[in-house]
C-alpha cells in the first residue's frame, strides 16, 4: 500500500513511518523539517506539495499539526493555517487521488472544559459522546478538523478515521506545579491509570484504523491505555484517588513508596477506549499494570518503539517547558 503520512519528522510521524516501513508499505513523509523519516519537505497547507505527495496514494495518515505546546508561540493564525487548512487541504487531495483511506490524528483537547468537572462532582468518564467545549486554539482547531473530515466524508465518501489520542509525549508536564510536586516518572507511570498511552500503541491504532477505515465509512475514537476504573470510582477519584488505585492494585504503594513517589490526590477525568478496541479491532499493550510490573523489575516501561523514538522538543528555540 501506497501511504503518506504527514508530521513524519515529530514523535508520531516517525514512528508511523517506522512501523509502515518495517510492514513493507511504501511510504512518503511529508513535514516542514527535514529528517531521515521525511521525504519532502513543505507545509500541508500547500496545494501543490500535497497534491504531489498524493498522486497515488491509497492512504493517508495526518498526524501533522500545532500542538498545545505551540499555543505560547504561534499566533491563532498559525493553527487555523496548519490544523484547519492544512486538513481540508489534505482531504481534498485525497479525494481528488481517488485515496481509499484517510486517518486523522485529534487530541483528547478536543473536549477542553468538558474535562474539568465542577468542586463537588465526580470524575469526568470521557467516551466518544461526551459533547467538547474546546479552551484554547489548539482544542478548537483540531475540532473543525473533524468536522471538516466528517464534511469531506459525507460529500465524497473517502472513508475517513478521525483518533483522539492521549498523552503520549515525552516531555515533561505542562503545569508548573506537578512539575514541582511529583518527579516526571511517577506523573507519566500514574497517567497510564487514565490520559496516557504508549507510543507504540499509537501508531498501532493508527494502522488498524487505516485497515479499517473502508468498512467503518466515518468513526472517531479515543485512543488510550485501557483504564482500570469503572464508573462506580468516580467518586471516590475526586477525593481519595490512592484508595482506589490501592484497591485496585495492592502492590503499588511498596513500589511507589521504594521510588519516593506518590499517587495524585485527585483524579478529575477518565478517558474510556472501549470503542476504539471494539471497532478497530485495537488492543493496547501498555497500561498501569505493565508499567507497574516493569518498575518492580527495574526496567523502562516504555516500549521499544517509543524509546527509540525518544523525545523531539517542539521548537527550534527556547520557548517553555516543552523545549529540549
Amino acid at each position: 500500500m501506497r501511504v503518506v503520512v504527514t508530521g513524519s519528522s515529530g514523535h508520531l510521524g516517525e514512528a508511523l513511518v517506522r512501523v509502515l516501513r518495517d510492514r513493507g508499505d511504501d511510504v512518503t513523509g511529508l513535514d516542514l523539517r527535514p529528517s531521515a523519516y521525511t521525504d519532502v519537505t513543505g507545509s500541508v497547507a500547500d496545494r501543490d506539495v500535497v497534491r504531489g505527495c498524493l498522486a497515488g496514494a491509497d492512504a493517508v495518515l495526518h498526524a501533522a499539526t500545532l500542538h498545545k505546546p505551540h499555543v505560547g508561540s504561534h499566533s491563532k493564525r498559525d493553527f487555523v493555517d496548519t490544523n484547519v487548512t492544512g486538513t481540508l487541504t489534505l482531504l481534498e487531495e485525497a479525494v481528488a487521488a481517488g485515496a481509499s483511506r484517510f486517518v486523522c490524528t485529534s487530541t483528547t483537547s478536543a473536549f477542553g472544559r468538558a474535562l474539568n468537572p465542577a468542586s463537588g462532582e465526580p470524575a469526568a468518564w470521557i467516551t466518544e459522546d461526551v459533547t467538547g467545549r474546546p479552551k484554547n486554539i489548539y482544542g478548537a482547531t483540531k475540532t473543525a478538523a473533524e468536522d471538516l473530515c466528517e464534511l469531506v466524508h459525507a460529500e465524497h465518501g473517502l472513508p475517513v478515521v478521525v483518533l483522539r489520542t492521549s498523552r503520549f509525549f515525552p516531555e515533561g508536564d505542562d503545569n508548573d506545579d506537578v512539575r514541582a510536586a511529583y518527579p516526571d516518572a511517577c506523573v507519566k507511570a500514574s497517567e497510564f491509570l487514565y490520559r496516557r498511552v504508549d507510543l507504540a500503541d499509537v501508531a498501532d491504532a493508527h494502522l488498524r484504523a487505516m485497515d479499517r477505515a473502508p468498512d467503518l465509512r466515518f468513526g472517531k475514537y479515543i485512543v488510550s491505555a485501557t483504564t482500570p476504573f469503572t464508573q462506580d470510582d468516580l467518586g471516590e477519584l475526586r477525593t481519595d484517588a490512592p484508595a482506589v488505585v490501592r484497591r485496585l492494585f495492592p502492590d503499588y504503594g511498596a513500589e511507589y513508596a521504594r521510588r519516593g513517589w506518590r499517587m495524585f490526590g485527585s483524579i478529575g477525568r477518565v478517558y474510556v477506549n472501549a470503542r476504539a478496541r471494539a471497532d478497530l479491532g485495537w488492543t493496547p499493550r501498555h497500561d498501569f499494570r505493565t508499567v507497574l510490573d516493569a518498575l518492580k523489575a527495574g526496567e523502562d516501561p516504555r516500549s521499544p518503539l517509543a524509546r527509540t523514538v525518544g523525545a523531539k522538543g517542539y521548537h527550534d528555540r527556547p520557548t517553555g517547558v516543552y523545549t529540549r
